[in-house]
């Protein structure tokens, strides 16, 4: 009797120099930020300056800066379950929900803030709050989106040796070898919903201000070009992942690739779209609010996104139901 099986037992993992190294930076980086919401749910204004609109409206500003704070010690427990033993037993869907939210709100920001310092160091004009009125002090944001980009990389990188050793059986190999590839009519449905997102992203890239609203348009700066770009880049990632295991070329690329642009690519694109609409939501101002072209333009975000991790949960349910029926005959041999 052969015994041969896909997926080995797990034993208790040895941490080794770089899971140590990313848990500890992954849990550092929270702390600025955990840092000034404490503060500011305590009532100070450290970093908010006078007239402010975040002096308006403490009641607001007290149950959102709660609901962050909790957001962000999420990472800190996500970096302590892919560090310890107990984290391999926990249910697939238990860690990988709150990672896919989180590799898709924080991907935008990895991407777009050095992309913004960049344009500021090139002469350009970032505008990272409305002209008209003050909202943050500008240290702030490095400080903030700085922590953010460390979590994304400790993550990222905690998740990525996480997973090689839990899941890595079923997404190794080339494209071209996949028996289960992901449903062609839901990959290309994933693609031409894209195509509207894109479509106004890029449209708004171009200096075009058509659907935008009165503070949208003034607050344009030259950074916003480029933000545009990278907001369309995101579903085309997602869209493009899913379409290359489906028709699975090419076939010599390695499986990991179309995977990971996928993962990234969805999340960013779904988690933003939702974000940005529950922000909406909460617009005071009527002028504030966006228009129907901009709700229409996120909830193509979320739509797509939904439907590429939905296409990444049914490839890999097959591929897993494969690799067991694969171990159960060898076993039976």
């Amino acid at each position: 009797m052969t015994r041969t099986p896909l997926a080995p037992a797990l034993a208790p993992p040895a941490l080794s120099p770089a899971h140590r190294l990313l848990r500890l930076a992954a849990i550092v980086s929270c702390l600025p930020y955990l840092t000034l919401k404490f503060a500011w749910i305590l009532g100070s204004h450290i970093g908010i300056p006078d007239g402010s609109s975040l002096l308006e409206h403490r009641t607001t500003m007290l149950v959102a800066n709660t609901v962050t704070v909790l957001m962000d010690a999420c990472v800190i427990a996500l970096a302590l379950l892919l560090t310890r033993p107990w984290g391999l037993r926990v249910p697939a869907w238990l860690l990988l929900v709150p990672v896919w939210v989180a590799s898709g709100l924080l991907a935008p920001i990895m991407t777009g803030f050095p992309v913004q310092l960049l344009i500021k160091v090139l002469g350009g004009d970032v505008q990272t709050q409305s002209a008209s009125e003050p909202f943050l002090d500008e240290w702030v944001f490095g400080v903030v989106y700085g922590g953010f980009i460390l979590q994304g990389v400790a993550l990222g990188g905690l998740f990525a040796l996480y997973a090689r050793r839990r899941w890595g059986h079923l997404w190794r190999g080339r494209v071209g070898d996949v028996t289960t590839p992901a449903s062609r009519p839901l990959a290309l449905t994933a693609a031409v919903v894209a195509l509207f997102p894109v479509a106004v992203h890029l449209m708004w890239a171009s200096g075009s201000t058509a659907g935008l609203g009165a503070d949208a348009v003034r607050d344009r700066a030259t950074d916003t070009c480029a933000l545009e770009v990278l907001h369309a880049l995101f579903p085309l990632t997602a869209v493009a992942g899913v379409l290359v295991i489906a028709f699975r070329v090419p076939p010599r690329l390695p499986l990991a690739v179309p995977l990971a642009l996928a993962w990234v690519g969805s999340g960013a694109t779904a988690c933003w779209g939702a974000w940005l609409t529950l922000a909406s939501l909460g617009a005071g101002d009527i002028a504030e609010r966006p228009t129907a072209l901009v709700m229409l333009t996120y909830a193509g975000q979320m739509i797509v996104g939904m439907l590429v991790i939905a296409l990444g949960v049914r490839f890999f349910a097959a591929r897993s139901a494969v690799a067991h029926d694969s171990t159960a005959v060898s076993i039976t041999v």
